[in-house]
């Protein structure tokens, strides 16, 4: 197991579109999602169309790494990785 903190920023460009398929990865490697943000622009006005869910990742490198071809190959959606070590 890896000791590092893997933090995954996921830049969702059509959420309506998007969602679904997103989700199905979240739920793929829903054991290795310690912690998840999701933030978005709303006011009583308007809901952004896009939006960036951010990762705690629980798990190996090889893992995460696998993550983030999932979710790089849904249109519309970027990967950033930030790996802390120790």
């Amino acid at each position: 197991m890896n000791d590092d903190h893997i933090i995954l920023g996921i830049h969702v460009s059509d959420r309506l579109k998007n969602a679904v398929d997103v989700q199905k990865v979240f739920t793929e490697y829903g054991c290795n999602i310690k912690t998840r943000i999701g933030l978005h622009d709303v006011d009583e006005r308007s809901c952004s169309p896009s939006g960036v869910v951010l990762i705690e990742f629980f798990g190996s490198e090889d893992e995460a790494t696998a993550m983030v071809a999932k979710l790089d190959a849904v249109e519309g959606v970027g990967v950033q990785k930030m790996v802390f070590g120790h």
